[in-house]
């Protein structure tokens, strides 16, 4: 098992296959708030690589304009499209219900 935290979060994550497992560890790492702004993000994600502009993401997401160009700068540096197909089939991340902060 790896020393480094954050890399036995991920080892913790990957080898979990119960998503109930899952959300109780989110739940109890994370606030309210904190889940949120993670879910936001994938969403951001989701709906630019859909062709949404930022301000309807603003708009249909309830987050300032600031928040979707942070999310869309994040995706130009790190290659999330092909974890977001890989996953679309699976789950629809724009009908996933969010906690309210």
């Amino acid at each position: 098992m790896s020393t480094n935290p954050y890399r036995s979060l991920l080892n913790h994550l990957a080898n979990c296959n119960d998503s109930a497992a899952i959300d109780e560890l989110f739940t109890a790492l994370l606030t309210d708030k904190e889940q949120q702004e993670i879910s936001n993000r994938i969403r951001i994600f989701d709906l630019l690589e859909r062709g949404i502009t930022q301000r309807e993401i603003s708009e249909q997401l309830g987050v300032g304009i600031a928040t979707v160009s942070r999310g869309a700068k994040a995706m130009q540096a790190h290659d999330v499209s092909a974890l977001l197909k890989s996953h679309r089939d699976n789950i629809s991340i724009k009908s996933t219900p969010i906690k309210d902060a």
